[in-house]
């Protein structure tokens, strides 16, 4: 005898479950795609914002650029509020190089594919290259 029993069967249960997994199996890719994009943009922004303080540096010290990211970071007021160089952010390791007259910045990906697609490379003049 059932008496005005209430809720919902396994069949209907498992199809909510069903529907659930399918829009999960579908969003999740796409968000990791996002993901990595957002990386690669924001490596891109960091070595642009490198480049443009080492430039700035040079216009303000007769054309000489900085010998290390402290003359960066330590001047007042910083050319650059944070240390990139030689540390890792957002999916990517940035490594500097400064020469005479000269630098390069470097950003690689941590796992390629994962944090981001390519290593993102700025050399002096602020010319950037995948």
């Amino acid at each position: 005898m059932r008496r005005n029993q209430k809720g919902f069967t396994l069949v209907e249960i498992m199809i909510v479950v069903a529907i659930i997994a399918l829009l999960a199996a579908i969003a999740i890719p796409n968000l990791l795609r996002a993901k990595i994009s957002a990386n690669d943009a924001l490596a891109k922004s960091t070595l642009r914002s490198l480049s443009t303080a080492s430039e700035t540096f040079a216009t303000a010290n007769t054309g000489n650029y900085p010998s290390d990211s402290t003359s960066l970071t330590g001047a007042t007021p910083p050319y650059l509020n944070t240390e990139y160089c030689g540390t890792t952010a957002s999916g990517f390791a940035y490594t500097c190089t400064f020469g005479p007259g000269t630098y390069t910045f470097v950003a690689t990906p941590v796992t390629v594919g994962t944090s981001g697609t390519t290593t993102f490379t700025i050399t002096t003049g602020g010319v950037l290259s995948p």
